[in-house]
């Protein structure tokens, strides 16, 4: 729009009782097998992220790596990083990817995710022999009684008492934005989000936009968002009981993907952001050529699966460009590129807006949605159709757009509707101060229809999921 401590040891069949007791225990695997070693880097009331590091022991270069595993009844993984994982029932296969796959003798690639529920990895193999290494040895009496004593205690009452009660704060701890309208930051004067509310009975705002110079955050190219520029207003914003999501892109802007060249340097400026301003939520407006730059996209997905490997509640969205039928070819790649790192997507937005045709830019918006629904199906197959509605968001431009179509108040009133039935994750719109100030003039500041201040968020507010 314009403007990650226990330390275990994967082993053959005693491998469960090792996770579970937290202990090293091995088989006399033979020294120059390939192994795959798990460790809870970090655990949580009600999860963990977990991580696997493949090391090629033998003598000869490791060209592909599997890994299998199964997680216990009521464990189950969200986000993850560095491999490309697949799941049937309670069985997760971990392929590497194109960057990790080839490993020299004694060298090593490590994959990780994030786990709701507390339970360990049981039965890993790596290219079908256990993780701990060499063929996969015939059960003799020495690996039968380490296994039926240990298992069985440990792990059940583990994941019973547990998993239950924690799986939901974890998966949305910051409950979900339905409505957040984009706010233009740079406009002027600067808007103050308290009195919007106030007018508007909206309580959360998508704050846009942090760009990038020279692969530092930066508000609109004017503050550092490390000195906390506008904290107070979203403070008063939470002390209200709403929240922001602070939006980086743009398209007048320079997204930081494309401006840092390293995935850590890119890394480090969105985590400044999410530090400074104790974020639960990010959007990521992609737009024009930074849609097409592949080597931005896939270091953007990067970093923002390394951000969640940090935050692993952290929300993320994507704002993309959109048709009535659908994303466009860049637009699926990047979000492609998203799910194939392991970033975990709270929201897909399209920006229903701008099409260039004659059309009802309220009917657009539904055919943009229903198609976008579609294309999701494809990129998403494991996901329930009520889980990929709520993994939809559509965002209108309000009045007048840039290609001079309108979108109304009973084109809002139809998308509100519409968004009813089908409980989208999140509805928004360009944006909060056109609609403030009712005006003809500039489409920077105006809609440039007949309105009263404020008539399109009385509309969207309506909407809450």
């Amino acid at each position: 729009m314009n403007q990650r401590s226990a330390r275990v040891r994967l082993t053959t069949l005693a491998v469960a009782a090792a996770l579970a007791c937290g202990a090293t225990l091995l088989t006399n695997a033979p020294a120059q097998a390939d192994t795959a070693t798990f460790v809870k880097a970090s655990e949580w009331s009600g999860g963990y992220t977990g991580q696997i590091t493949v090391k090629n022991t033998g003598t000869a270069t490791l060209n592909g790596w599997t890994v299998v595993l199964d997680l216990p009844s009521g464990t189950t993984i969200g986000s993850y990083w560095d491999s490309l994982m697949t799941q049937s029932g309670s069985k997760y296969t971990f392929k590497n990817r194109e960057y990790n796959g080839t490993l020299a003798p004694g060298a090593t690639a490590t994959f990780g995710w994030v786990s709701a529920g507390t339970g360990a990895p049981t039965g890993c193999t790596l290219n079908g022999n256990p993780c701990a290494g060499g063929p996969s040895p015939s059960p003799t009496p020495t690996v039968t009684p380490t296994v039926t004593p240990t298992v069985t205690p440990t792990v059940t009452p583990t994941v019973t008492p547990t998993v239950t009660p924690t799986v939901t704060p974890t998966v949305q701890p910051g409950g979900t934005l339905w409505m957040a309208p984009y706010v233009d930051m740079g406009a002027w004067p600067t808007p103050v989000l308290s009195d919007m509310v106030t007018a508007s009975g909206v309580k959360n705002y998508t704050l846009a936009f942090v760009g990038a110079g020279t692969c530092k955050a930066t508000w609109f190219g004017a503050y550092d968002p490390r000195s906390g520029w506008g904290k107070d207003q979203i403070d008063a914003i939470r002390a209200a009981g709403g929240d922001v999501k602070i939006s980086f892109g743009g398209a007048s802007g320079v997204e930081l993907a494309q401006a840092c060249s390293d995935v850590t340097a890119l890394y480090n400026e969105y985590k400044a952001v999410v530090d400074t301003y104790g974020l639960k939520y990010i959007d990521l407006d992609i737009e024009g050529a930074a849609t097409q730059d592949t080597a931005s996209v896939n270091r953007r997905s990067q970093a923002l699966a390394k951000l969640q490997q940090t935050y692993p509640n952290l929300k993320i969205s994507l704002t993309l460009p959109v048709l009535p039928e659908g994303l466009v070819e860049s637009g699926i790649n990047v979000v492609k590129s998203a799910r194939d790192a392991g970033v975990n997507l709270d929201l897909v937005n399209v920006m229903a807006m701008d099409y260039y045709r004659d059309a009802d830019y309220g009917d657009a918006a539904i055919q943009a949605a229903n198609s976008t629904f579609n294309q999701l199906k494809t990129l998403y197959p494991a996901k329930t159709d009520a889980q990929l509605w709520k993994m939809l968001g559509v965002t209108p431009m309000l009045g007048k757009n840039d290609d001079g179509r309108t979108f109304d108040q009973a084109d809002a009133r139809q998308l509100v509707a519409f968004a009813k039935t089908k409980h989208l994750g999140m509805l928004s719109y360009w944006e909060a101060t056109r609609d403030r100030n009712a005006c003809n003039g500039p489409l920077y500041k105006c809609t440039n229809i007949p309105q009263t201040p404020y008539e399109f968020a009385k509309i969207f507010v309506g909407y809450n999921g």
